[in-house]
């Protein structure tokens, strides 16, 4: 998107979308986003986390784990071009998500 049109969304909060609903301001791109976008995604397989498309809470741990491996590889595959932040991020979401996909296959084998 160009600055220009970035700055017409801005000023013009009313405008809509191709759809006819409410433009809606996307947060900016960049790795963090990206990584918390895959944590967002591994929350609602996990059943943590209501689905935004459907409205209900599944869980769906295979989806979750694959979701958790993609953290984790990004995590290797990137190891010493990531900033300190980025690099904190991603190590805490891939430890935070491995304890919660660990309880939820408990939960459900129970």
């Amino acid at each position: 998107m160009s600055g220009e049109q970035h700055q017409d969304k801005k000023n013009n909060p009313g405008k809509t979308d191709a759809s006819g609903g409410p433009s809606v301001a996307l947060p900016e791109i960049n790795f963090s986003t990206f990584i918390l976008s895959l944590n967002s995604s591994a929350l609602v397989h996990l059943g943590l986390e209501t689905d935004p498309s459907t409205g209900n809470r599944e869980t769906n741990l295979p989806v979750a784990k694959q979701t958790i491996d993609i953290l984790a590889m990004l995590a290797d595959k990137t190891r010493g071009n990531l900033t300190n932040d980025e690099q904190r991020l991603l190590t805490n979401i891939v430890y935070e998500l491995r304890l919660m996909y660990v309880k939820q296959k408990e939960a459900s084998s129970s």
